[in-house]
C-alpha cells in the first residue's frame, strides 16, 4: 500500500533523523526517567485495616441479601509510564504515521471487536441491580476543595505524586465518586449493564460540592438566563411543562416559583461552580469523554420531570434533602444503549415494574446506564438538591465508525479504479424496493459485486486518522483544566512578564536546561490534517460548552515529535535540550 502524499513530510523528516541516529544514540540514551511506581508499606497496611474493618460490614450485607464490595484503596496506585530512550520515540511516531493505510484481511481479529464487545442485557441482568448499604464507609472528603489545590511550595518535591500526575488525579477522584466500590468490578459487572445504588449514610460526602446557598449566590452575582441556564418545570397529571419567563432568572422569580411547587433545573452549573468545573474537568480525562452536569432543586412533595431515559451515562449525587427514585429497565434491545434520549414518557406506556425503587438521601449515589427509565419526586416533609453527573453521550463504536467509514469509502474511490467503475446501465430495471421479490441471475451479480467492494473498504480504512478525529472532537467538547497558582506562575497563564510601576519586570529566557512538562496529560491531541500537524488543546476552550471554535497551533511535521516526547514523559519534566528536535533554535522555540 503506498503511503499518501500528505505523509511525505513525515517521511522526509524520518529519514533525516535515522541519518542521525547513531551521532545522537549515546546521548539521548542518558535520559531515561526513573520508574515512578510508588506503593509504601504504610498504605499497605492502612488497605489491609480497612478490608478487616469491612468484614462486619460484608457479613451484615449479606444477612440482608444485599452485595458488597471492599473499600478501593485510593492510595495504592502505580504509574504505568515507563520511558523509553528518545530515539525510539522519534522512530516510533514516524513507523506508526506511515503504517497507518496497511490493509486489515478479512480474518483480522480486529474486523471482529464489534461483535466480542457488543454488550447487551440479559433477562437475569435486567432484574438485577447493585447496592450496597453502609455505615461504616471510609472517609474520604471531596477532593477538591480549595485545601486540596493548595501547595506550600512551588518546588515540585513539595507536591504528593498524586497530584503531580492528572491521570492518577482523574482516577483517584472517580474511586471518591464510587467508593466503596472498586473501580475494576464497576467496569466490570455495572457500566452500561445495570443501575449501582450506594447508601453511605453519611450526610457530608459531598460537602464542597455544590449546595442551594450557592445557587442562590450564583443567581445574584451572575447574569444567568431562563432557557439558556435554567428551567422551571412542573409535572402533574402525567403531563411535564417548561414554564420559564424571558430574559435573566432574577433569584425573587426563581424561588417564587419554587415555593409554588415547580422544580428548577441549572443546565451548566461548570460555568459558574469552581467545585463542579474542577470536578467535572478531572473526571472527563478519566472517562475520556465530555463529562457534564445539571443539577435540579425540586420542592417538597414535588415532581419536575415525566419518565424517560437518556442518551448519558448518569451519576446521581444526593446532595440536600430527599427524593424518591423510580428505575425500570430498558423495554427492549432497541432501547439498550440508545443514541438519543426519549421524549416524555406517559406512565400507561411503562408496562413494567421499577426494577429499583429508592429513597436517596445526602450523600448517596444512583447510577444507571443509558436507557433506563427513571423518574423522582420528594417526600412530602422535604426538598430535593441532587447534581445529575452525565457520562459517554455519542462515544461509541457506531460514532467512531461515522467517522471511519465515510473516510474510508472516499479513500477507496480515489486510490481503486473498481470504485470508479458504472452501474450497469440496466441495473434500475432489476434492483429497487419493487424487485427485492425478484428472481434474476443479474440482480445476485449485482448483490455479490456490492459486497465484494463494501469488503474491500477496509483496506482503505485510516484507523488511527479516524481515532484521532474523535479525540479532536472530544478536546473541543472539553472543559478547560483547573489550574492552581503554582501552575499559573510556571505557565504563560500566569508567569513571565509583567507591567508593574511604570516598566516590565518578570522577563524569563528559555535556557537549554529548563526543565518543562505538559500542564496536563489529557489537554493536547495530535492530529495530522491538511499536510500538516496540528496540535489541539483544550486551554482556551470556555467553561461555556462550544462557545469558541476548536483551539490548535500548527506545528508542522517537523516539531511533531517534541510533543510526542512531552506526552511520553509526562507526568516527567525534562530538559529543552532533550527535545528529539535537530537545533538548539528549534527546542527553544
Amino acid at each position: 500500500m503506498k503511503v499518501p502524499k500528505k505523509l511525505s513530510a513525515f517521511s522526509v523528516y524520518s529519514r533525516r533523523l535515522k541519518e542521525k541516529k547513531k551521532a545522537k544514540r549515546e546521548s539521548k540514551a542518558k535520559s531515561k526517567t526513573a520508574d515512578l511506581s510508588l506503593v509504601s508499606n504504610d498504605e499497605n497496611n492502612a488497605k489491609e485495616a480497612a478490608n478487616t474493618s469491612l468484614s462486619s460490614i460484608v457479613n451484615a450485607a449479606k444477612a440482608m441479601d444485599i452485595e458488597e464490595s471492599h473499600v478501593s484503596d485510593s492510595a495504592d496506585y502505580q504509574t504505568d509510564d515507563n520511558q523509553e530512550e528518545a530515539e525510539i520515540e522519534r522512530e516510533r511516531f514516524f513507523s506508526k504515521t506511515n503504517k497507518i493505510r496497511k490493509s486489515w484481511s478479512r480474518s483480522d481479529p480486529g474486523l471482529r471487536i464489534r461483535s466480542k464487545l457488543k454488550r447487551r442485557l440479559s433477562s437475569k441482568q435486567l432484574n438485577s441491580f447493585r447496592t450496597i448499604e453502609s455505615s461504616d464507609v471510609s472517609q474520604k472528603s471531596f477532593p477538591f476543595s480549595s485545601k486540596a489545590f493548595h501547595l506550600k511550595s512551588a518546588s515540585t518535591s513539595a507536591i504528593p505524586s498524586y497530584l503531580n500526575d492528572s491521570r492518577i488525579q482523574a482516577r483517584k477522584c472517580f474511586e471518591w465518586l464510587i467508593n466503596p466500590f472498586k473501580t475494576e468490578q464497576f467496569f466490570k459487572e455495572i457500566w452500561e449493564k445495570k443501575p449501582l445504588l450506594l447508601k453511605r449514610k453519611q450526610n457530608d460526602y459531598y460537602h464542597g460540592v455544590f449546595s442551594t446557598a450557592e445557587f442562590d449566590t450564583i443567581l445574584r452575582e451572575n447574569h444567568v438566563q431562563f432557557t439558556r441556564n435554567i428551567d422551571i418545570t412542573s409535572y402533574s397529571n402525567d403531563e411535564r411543562k417548561t414554564l420559564n419567563p424571558d430574559g435573566r432568572a432574577y433569584p425573587a422569580i426563581v424561588w417564587d416559583n419554587f415555593q409554588n411547587g415547580c422544580s428548577v433545573r441549572f443546565l451548566n452549573p461548570q460555568t459558574y461552580s469552581r467545585s463542579v468545573w474542577k470536578l467535572n474537568s478531572v473526571l472527563q480525562e478519566y472517562f475520556g469523554s465530555f463529562v457534564g452536569a445539571n443539577i435540579y432543586l425540586t420542592p417538597a412533595g414535588s415532581q419536575g420531570f415525566a419518565p424517560h431515559y437518556d442518551d448519558i451515562e448518569a451519576f446521581i449525587l444526593q446532595l440536600e434533602g430527599k427524593k424518591v427514585w423510580r428505575v425500570y429497565a430498558p423495554a427492549d434491545e432497541s432501547d439498550t444503549l440508545p443514541r438519543y434520549s426519549s421524549g416524555n414518557l406517559k406512565r400507561s406506556e411503562i408496562d413494567r415494574e421499577p426494577l429499583l425503587q429508592v429513597e436517596l438521601e445526602p450523600g448517596d449515589l444512583l447510577y444507571f446506564p443509558r436507557g433506563f427509565v427513571h423518574e423522582a419526586k420528594t417526600t412530602e416533609e422535604t426538598y430535593s438538591l441532587h447534581i445529575t453527573l452525565s457520562v459517554s453521550q455519542k462515544n461509541t463504536f457506531g460514532d467512531l465508525l461515522e467517522i471511519l467509514l465515510p473516510q474510508a469509502l472516499q479513500t477507496a474511490i480515489a486510490e481503486d479504479i473498481e470504485f470508479r467503475e458504472s452501474l450497469p446501465r440496466d441495473c434500475f430495471s432489476y434492483m429497487g424496493i419493487a424487485n427485492q421479490e425478484m428472481i434474476n441471475p443479474q440482480r445476485y451479480d449485482f448483490l455479490a459485486k456490492i459486497q465484494s467492494l463494501m469488503g474491500k473498504v477496509i483496506n482503505y480504512a485510516h484507523i488511527d486518522a479516524a481515532v484521532d478525529q474523535k479525540a479532536k472532537g472530544f478536546i473541543h467538547d472539553c472543559l478547560p483544566p483547573v489550574l492552581n497558582e503554582n501552575t499559573k506562575n510556571a505557565s504563560i497563564h500566569s508567569g513571565g512578564e509583567k507591567w508593574v510601576n511604570g516598566h516590565i519586570e518578570g522577563s524569563v529566557e528559555l535556557e537549554p536546561d529548563i526543565e518543562i512538562k505538559l500542564i496536563r496529560h489529557g489537554v493536547v491531541r495530535l492530529v495530522m490534517e491538511e499536510d500538516t500537524v496540528r496540535l489541539y488543546h483544550t486551554l482556551e476552550n470556555s467553561r461555556v460548552y462550544h462557545e469558541f471554535e476548536p483551539q490548535y497551533i500548527d506545528i508542522g511535521a517537523d516539531k511533531a515529535p517534541a510533543v510526542e516526547y512531552l506526552l511520553r514523559s509526562y507526568p516527567n519534566y525534562i530538559s529543552i535540550d532533550q527535545l528529539p528536535l535537530a537545533t538548539l533554535d528549534d527546542k527553544v522555540r
